[in-house]
């Protein structure tokens, strides 16, 4: 088996559930989809869910950094992610051995992966955190037999210790062909990783001592894996692992469910992998399963819903079925208690026969059916979203469609607080940048509902979406285009914002794309710097797409005809000066010292062979390297203040080596992505000659005439290009694509958005789901003008390679202020002039 036939193998079988999911809006409420004539089938051994499964007596033996105080506890707590890690957490008082070792023994299910971490218990709750103050989630332990687990505490959320420390490197493998393997979640000391193409972890920051060592496959397809390491102060503790790959079978969910459930509407499957609708990740309000990453379950002849998924043998599943996500609408015990159900994989085939008690959790509460009407200009394929509030926003849940602009959800649970809480409308889970106009924003008061021991028929209406008020059309002129040779791309770049719950609208965005006359899809992955020093550059579950994530994007676009291109992007540590981007800030905090600088290049060179990889595996055609964000790390770099960044003196050698490894990870076409300025074009740095072509990010003023016309505007790109890009080109002998981003604001040609506090604004800013600056004026027009213009001047110039339009919001149409131009009359300009350009129409 070699790493293209796992990814492959990856792919379908996460396909396979997404595909569930897909039905989750091909039902219309109270009016039930056709039945099948056929009585219930039940493959396999049938078991009954609530048979117990045998124990292993777990004890947990912690250090402390120092002694509780007088009126302190400490408490061990089981973490459910299915639920929600605070949502319905189990704790467990722990007994002192002494002042620094206190110990707790619970029953743990045979074989099971168990989720915990370690809260101190006094006038407030405290939570442990790692020696670098970032909060741990939890820990992890295989209980595959009665044992010690040994842990220490690094850290309190409210206090900081100054410990030696050491760290854990390592590469997993797998087992069975030797080959490294990537979305592996990879956990010691509550320190979590996810690996790379290679296979690789770091766990830094870990207090001296023996640590429990755990990898887990987020989708089970490999069997977890633990084993103790001991870490030394400031070494590395160098360790390589192997887990073994499990096969598929066939394991039926087969369940009834109660009368009083409305008729016809979706059942889904919550669980604790990726497949089940698991994003190991903190989303809003504490939920950690999405509804839209769940798989559907099918309605019977008899009643019952059912649904067979291929699972992994060995895994260890949890488990519960709702009408919602693991939270909302869940199922409940009839004493509202909640049901978090657990089985693990067997060798053969299997149904699992299980009955909902309810969906309520109290009977003092009556369940609260929500209707609303939607504007007739909302886009065919949307679905209408409902988001609810009560200690904070949680995850948005798709209605129900009722026909008509209309749309449904009865809410059953859990409501168990007694008062009002909020809700809002939203379009494609887009809550906080695709609003009803009544409820905008990322935190707003939102429209208000109260408990009744009645049920309520809530009757609303959203009078109008947020950017979406009054879809503006164009009016499209005529021109006589050139056909380019084969090879000329026309295509889209998508933001590199990224929600677990955009997976279920990627299809629809690479339909659009290929509608507008595109050959090429831009995909722009992510990971996050979560530190800045010492540094931490790795996936961010949540903020970044998986590994399985982006190869089934690849996918999806390559089956619609579509070549792909991947542009790996950073995420940065949010700032909280909102006169200077994330990136900005990034650069300026970071120390640049030499040991800085190495450690940068070491985690960009595993980042670009990372991706380098998913291309290779997925037969993606382009790899992007680069950017704007990197202009601090090339030779003679400077600083966003234009200071000096002090790079290293080999750093031109430094992106040579880079090149050099990502190409002998990628065959396909190898691009640099550069920001148009004189200094890049006149002295272009030495290393540009060992890629394939330049991707130029092209956002320079136009004009700073406010009356100038569409072709005064493609004047000056023709200038432009004529005296300034075209010499870069016959320098290097290699081709240039236009990469160009330009907002649908007022002054945007100029280059200098007014940004109300004297300066101009970042591009990026106006992207979603940023807050709006109300500084800035909307104005579709300007940016489908300048698109235009910039057209007209490349269809003078044969030699231009290339036309991509950057910032496309992937998951739902807005007429915003962003470089996107998902359904703005920009569009209409590229759907005009793609297909001419790429000679598929005449």
């Amino acid at each position: 088996m070699n790493g293209k036939f796992i990814i492959t193998r990856r792919i379908v079988s996460t396909m396979l559930v997404f595909a569930f999911f897909v039905q989750a809006c091909t039902f219309s409420l109270f009016n039930l989809p056709s039945l099948p004539t056929q009585p219930t089938s039940v493959p396999g051994v049938v078991i009954p869910t609530s048979t117990p499964y045998p124990v292993a007596q777990t004890t947990f033996v912690v250090t402390l950094p120092e002694p509780l105080q007088a009126n302190e506890t400490l408490v061990i707590v089981i973490m459910d992610e299915v639920t929600g890690l605070t949502l319905n957490a189990q704790q467990y008082p722990m007994s002192p051995r002494d002042t620094l070792t206190y110990t707790a023994t619970l029953p743990i299910v045979f074989n099971s992966i168990v989720k915990y971490r370690y809260i101190r218990q006094g006038p407030a709750l405290v939570f442990e955190d790692t020696s670098l103050g970032t909060a741990i989630r939890y820990r992890l332990h295989l209980a595959n037999g009665p044992s010690e687990v040994q842990d220490i505490i690094a850290d309190w959320g409210d206090k900081s210790y100054t410990r030696p420390t050491g760290s854990i490197l390592g590469q997993i493998y797998n087992s069975d062909t030797n080959t490294p393997l990537p979305n592996i979640l990879v956990s010691a000391g509550g320190v979590q990783y996810i690996t790379d193409s290679l296979g690789r972890f770091e766990l830094s920051g870990l207090p001296v001592g023996t640590h429990q060592l755990v990898a887990y496959s987020l989708d089970g397809l490999y069997l977890p894996f633990q084993q103790g390491a001991v870490v030394a102060e400031n070494t590395a503790t160098l360790v390589d692992l192997r887990i073994k790959p499990s096969r598929l079978v066939n394991v039926t969910f087969l369940v009834s469910i109660p009368p009083d459930t409305v008729p016809g509407v979706p059942v889904r499957l919550a669980g604790n992998i990726l497949q089940l609708g698991n994003t190991f990740a903190d989303l809003s309000g504490g939920i950690s399963t999405v509804a839209d990453r769940m798989p559907i379950l099918n309605l019977q002849s008899d009643g019952r819903y059912a649904v067979t998924l291929g699972l992994p043998v060995g895994t260890y599943i949890q488990y519960k079925y709702s009408l919602g996500d693991g939270f909302w609408n869940a199922e409940h015990k009839e004493d509202g208690a909640w049901v978090l159900r657990e089985f693990i994989v067997p060798e053969n085939d299997v149904t699992l026969q299980d009955a909902v008690a309810t969906w309520v959790t109290t009977r003092n509460s009556a369940p609260i059916l929500f209707e609303t009407s939607v504007p007739s200009v909302t886009p065919p394929g949307d679905i209408v979203y409902i988001q609810f509030k009560t200690f904070s926003w949680l995850e948005p849940i798709p209605m129900w469609p009722l026909g008509n602009n209309r749309w449904a959800y009865k809410l059953y649970g859990p409501l168990n607080f007694l008062g009002s809480f909020a809700y809002r409308y939203c379009r494609n889970g887009q809550c906080g940048s695709a609003d009803d106009n009544q409820t905008v924003g990322i935190d707003p008061p939102g429209r208000l509902a109260s408990t009744s021991l009645l049920g309520q028929d809530i009757q609303d209406t959203v009078n109008s979406w947020k950017w979406f008020e009054n879809p503006e059309p164009v009016s499209l002129v005529g021109a006589t285009i050139n056909p380019r040779s084969v090879g000329f791309v026309a295509g889209v770049e998508y933001q590199s914002t990224y929600r677990p719950n955009f997976s279920y609208f990627v299809p629809q965005t690479f339909a659009n794309t290929k509608a507008i006359g595109s050959n090429l899809a831009v995909l722009t992955p992510s990971w996050t710097y979560t530190n800045i020093s010492p540094l931490r550059f790795s996936t961010s579950p949540g903020n970044d797409p998986f590994w399985i994530d982006s190869a089934i994007m690849v996918s999806q676009a390559r089956a619609l005809g579509l070549n792909v291109a991947i542009f790996p992007t950073p995420h940065f540590p949010p700032t909280t000066d909102s006169t200077t981007s994330a990136s900005t800030s990034f650069w300026l905090n970071a120390p640049r010292d030499a040991s800085w600088w190495q450690t940068w290049f070491t985690r960009y060179r595993a980042f670009a062979v990372n991706y380098a990889d998913l291309a290779t595996q997925t037969g993606a055609q382009f790899l992007i390297l680069g950017g704007d964000w990197v202009t601090p790390a090339l030779p003679a770099g400077t600083l966003p203040n234009g200071q000096p960044s002090n790079v290293p003196a080999d750093v031109e050698a430094q992106w040579k080596a880079i090149i050099q490894d990502v190409r002998s990870h990628f065959r396909g076409q190898v691009f640099w992505a550069m920001p148009y300025t004189k200094s890049n074009l006149q002295t272009p740095v030495n290393f540009l000659t060992d890629v394939d072509g330049i991707y130029l990010l092209w956002s320079i003023p136009l004009t700073t005439n406010q009356t100038a016309t569409k072709a005064d505007l493609a004047n000056e790109a023709g200038r432009l290009l004529d005296n300034e890009v075209a010499p870069l080109v016959s320098l290097l002998n290699k081709p240039v694509i236009l990469a160009v981003a330009y907002p649908s604001a007022a002054g945007a040609p100029s280059g200098c958005i007014p940004n109300g506090a004297g300066g101009c604004a970042d591009f990026s800013s106006l992207s979603q789901p940023a807050v709006d600056n109300a500084s800035v004026s909307l104005n579709l027009q300007t940016q489908a003008d300048i698109y235009e213009a910039m057209l007209t001047a490349v269809n003078a110039r044969s030699w231009i390679s290339g036309f991509i339009s950057r910032g496309y919001f992937m998951p739902v149409a807005l007429q915003d202020k962003s470089t996107s131009i998902h359904s703005k009359p920009a569009a209409d300009i590229f759907w005009y002039w793609f297909p001419r350009l790429l000679g598929t129409v005449p």
